[in-house]
């Protein structure tokens, strides 16, 4: 008897361990972390680079189709599907009983997620026409410093969107490690901002990164998504038919042009949001929370390698004066922080609106500098952005500095903002 209920026993505390470890902001986003560097290091090291691009190249097909992806592709087009399934279910919620269910308390950090992606594209596109316009001997072009090679400028400013985005796993984790003593109103200011900001960057990438296919795939993305919301609505759910009519969803989307990856995002806002059945929790929640784990310890790291093991012909100090990179930098680590606190200004003094009670527009600067970390998506519109490899692997180089940049600042700031809320504490007690 004893031996049965220890047996019982173990796997379970292994399994809330883990699901502990991927609750945790700090946690997951340094393991993460830890894997895209693993990542860089591998794909240029003499005696790995080729083991680790044989294995990023190994091709993998699904039977009864066309769709043949290397295991590097499926990292981003497979795996970080099961990432968009958390973002959708979580969205979901927010919209229906969370930050954003009142559009009118929300509406600050809902314009600043849209500022906050508009500046860095002009930013980043201006960086690139200075290179450009210096550039010898003639303009028009901006030179790869680890090749030599010139690249036209229409080129170059592909990337645009890429510095887009905000990694709120990430932003999360700073704030977890640097600032236990701010007050809630800023985290979840910063938490309505950065659900806002996926919404438009799945908008984005849908709109800007697909190229559409025939309609009638359309069609099977329609059926998908009505048996996902009616399966999933049942008082006892049907798992093995929702994960065929999940797995369809998706390859309806890549045959259509779709990135794959938003079947994530489209059966996550098909879930029900409120109890049913007299359920204690909404299933959209609860499926969220369980899918934490695979999503903060599975997909990401995975992806994370993947994304940013690209090999460099030479891995030098040049590559931190490439336009592209300078331009990533500029773009996230200045951009970002730049269009919140201008729009949050904009919103507030002009337009009538109000931050949360005992908040200021000031004390959201940490935290917008926070924003400045892109990571995931960033990652992932990077390998999107280009089809040159060369420029796609430096923009992710870019991306992964610029987050380390951003993270290295708004670090800095939200212990300083963190101990002066600390004090004020202390002498309010007093």
């Amino acid at each position: 008897m004893n031996t049965s209920t220890t047996g019982e026993r173990k796997p379970r505390s292994v399994w809330a361990t883990i699901r502990r470890i991927a609750a945790s902001d700090r946690i997951s986003g340094l393991i993460m972390l830890s894997f895209a560097f693993v990542g860089l290091i591998l794909a240029n090291l003499p005696w790995s680079a080729h083991t680790f691009a044989a294995v990023a190249e190994t091709h993998i097909g699904l039977p009864y189709t066309n769709i043949d992806l290397p295991i590097g592709h499926w990292a981003q087009d497979g795996l970080l599907t099961v990432f968009f399934l958390t973002v959708g279910l979580d969205l979901k919620q927010e919209l229906t009983t969370g930050s954003l269910a009142n559009p009118k308390a929300a509406a600050v950090p809902m314009l600043c997620a849209v500022g906050g992606m508009l500046t860095p594209p002009i930013l980043f596109v201006g960086v690139i026409s200075l290179f450009s316009w210096l550039a010898p001997p003639q303009s028009g072009v901006i030179t790869i410093p680890t090749t030599g090679a010139n690249i036209p400028f229409a080129e170059a400013i592909h990337g645009w969107a890429v510095p887009t985005a905000t990694d709120i796993a990430f932003s999360l984790a700073v704030l977890a490690l640097f600032a236990k003593a701010l007050p809630g109103a800023i985290r979840a200011f910063l938490m309505t901002l950065a659900t806002v900001d996926d919404l438009l960057a799945i908008v984005l990438i849908a709109v800007f990164f697909s190229s559409l296919n025939a309609w009638y795939w359309f069609i099977g993305i329609a059926a998908c998504a009505a048996a996902w919301a009616f399966l999933v609505r049942l008082q006892r759910v049907p798992w093995l038919l929702v994960a065929i009519v999940g797995l369809l969803a998706w390859v309806m989307m890549f045959e259509a042009g779709v990135h794959p990856t938003l079947a994530g995002v489209l059966v996550g806002m098909l879930t029900p949001s409120r109890e049913m059945y007299g359920e204690t929790t909404p299933r959209a929640s609860r499926y969220a929370e369980k899918l934490q784990p695979f999503s903060a310890l599975l997909a990401l790291p995975i992806f994370a390698l993947f994304a940013t093991g690209v090999h460099f012909e030479q891995l030098t100090p040049a590559l931190m004066v490439s336009p592209i990179v300078i331009a990533l930098i500029v773009a996230l680590v200045v951009g970002k922080p730049l269009g919140i606190m201008t729009t949050a200004w904009l919103s507030t003094h002009v337009g009538g609106l109000s931050m949360a009670k005992g908040l200021r527009v000031r004390d959201m600067f940490p935290a917008a500098c926070a924003c400045g970390i892109g990571f995931t998506v960033s990652f992932l519109i990077a390998s999107l952005a280009y089809s040159n490899a060369e420029l796609s692997a430096e923009s992710r180089f870019g991306v992964l500095v610029a987050s380390l940049i951003a993270a290295a600042i708004s670090g800095v700031l939200l212990s300083r903002q963190s101990k002066h809320y600390e004090q004020a504490a202390l002498l309010g007690r007093e």
